[in-house]
Parts: C-alpha cells; structure tokens; sequence
C-alpha cells in the first residue's frame, strides 16, 4: 500500500510526463504531435507513475480507494496547471497554440461524449498495457488526438500554458471517469473468462 507521500509523489510525475507530451502537441501539431505524445502515457505505465486517467477505470477491477483516486485527480490537476504555466514562459507559439485550443472548448453535450470515448480508449491502452503489450498506447494516445477526444490532464496542462480556466474541464473530468468505468462494465464478463482460462492453462 503506497503511503499519502508516495501516491502525491506519483501523482506529480504523471502529470509531468503527460504535460511533456502535450508541450510537443502543442508545439509540433499534427500529425507529429500526437505519436510523440504517446511517450508520456508510455512513461506513466512504464514509471509506474499516478495518472487518474489510467486508474478511473481500474476503480473496481483493482479495488482503487476512492480517496486515493481523488487525491490522484487533485494532484494532477493542480500540477499540471502549474507546469503548464511554468511552459507559458518557455514558447510563444505554445502558449498561442494553446489559447487557440482552448477557444474550442464549449460546455456541451459533444464535449462529454468525446471526453468519454477518451476514456474509453485510455482503458483499453492501459489494460493492454497491464497484459503486456504497449500497442495500446501506441496507436490509443494518437486516435484520441486525431479524433479530437478529449483528456482532462492533458486539458489542464493547456489551461496553465494559455493561463486561463474554462468549466469544460470539469465535463472532461467526469466524462474520462464514465467512459473508462463504462469500457470496464461492459468488458468486465469476457476478462474474467480470459483470466480463468489462463489460470487453468
């Protein structure tokens, strides 16, 4: 069990790993931006790092605390707005692409659903990640980004680079939360058989 210290440590290495790869995106656009983004999910799993969008939908499935779940989200968010604005004196064209990105954000119904299809596809990445493979990651991180579905610590690592706030965060937030909690309901039947059937292979 890691302790309050380790989980925040954690939790503010993910959100630099992530910032890192939304600094490219935002820097290098498509379509090189968004593969290269792909390095910061990769360095959460491989680091063993806290990213609440890799653990939401794992709430169940790995008997998360809903306190340390919170606490994960908090720390991110926080964090990665602060280093979002630590690059807002790096660049100017970051900090141009990022108050254009930001312009497009609307609190909507389709800016829900395309936070969940994020979260749809960040369980499926990080699940296959959990069995082995990193293909999920590598091909998930740049679908959502060409799709333009949306991540909320990526989005506030681009709140903090433009510095400013936009309450579409929070419909991102839940809609991440419900769209990993949802591929998990509905895969939940088939992965107990897949691991039953391995465990009596």
């Amino acid at each position: 069990m890691e302790s309050k210290l380790e989980l925040i440590r954690k939790s503010v290495g993910a959100a630099l790993l992530i910032s890192l790869g939304n600094f490219a995106l935002l820097k290098l656009g498509n379509p090189i931006g968004p593969v290269i983004f792909a390095l910061g999910l990769l360095g959460v799993c491989y680091m063993g790092q806290n990213l609440f969008t890799g653990k939401c939908g794992f709430l169940f499935q790995d008997k998360i605390k809903v306190a340390d779940l919170l606490i994960i989200l908090i720390v991110n968010l926080i964090s990665g707005y602060l280093i979002g604005m630590v690059y807002s004196t790096l660049d100017v064209d970051v900090v141009n692409s990022a108050i254009s990105k930001v312009s497009t954000w609307e609190f909507s119904v389709a800016f829900f659903i395309k936070s969940m299809l994020c979260g749809v596809i960040m369980y499926i990445a990080v699940y296959m990640y959990k069995k082995g493979t990193p293909l999920g990651i590598i091909f998930g991180v740049p679908l959502f980004i060409f799709c333009s579905f949306q991540h909320c610590i990526a989005n506030i690592v681009t709140l903090g680079v433009a510095r400013t706030f936009d309450a579409s965060i929070i419909l991102c937030v839940i809609g991440n939360f419900v769209g990993s909690l949802f591929m998990w309901y509905i895969s939940k039947d088939s992965i107990k058989k897949l691991e039953s059937s391995k465990e009596i292979k």
